[in-house]
């Protein structure tokens, strides 16, 4: 049986993982760490789809109808 890959749902917005030196540089930009960030679940669906751990760094693209596009970071945790 062929399963649904819930990426494809257009409510579920991009997300994606940044490399080590990418997460840095927005740590840094932002003068901020880990802790600061917004979390998401290592549960979550898109979360385990993305094969994402804890203490990663996801990026989240949203379609916004008044800025175009809104970019969102997010750190993954195991709980809140």
């Amino acid at each position: 049986m062929a399963r649904f890959d819930i990426r494809d749902h257009e409510l579920v917005p991009e997300h994606e993982i940044l490399p080590p030196e990418e997460a840095e540089k927005i740590l840094e930009e932002y003068n901020i760490s880990r802790g600061q960030l917004p979390k998401i679940l290592s549960s979550d669906p898109v979360v385990k789809i993305i094969k994402a751990e804890v203490g990663d760094i996801i990026r989240i693209k949203r379609k916004s109808p008044t800025s175009g596009i809104s970019i969102n970071y997010r750190v993954v945790t195991e709980q809140f």
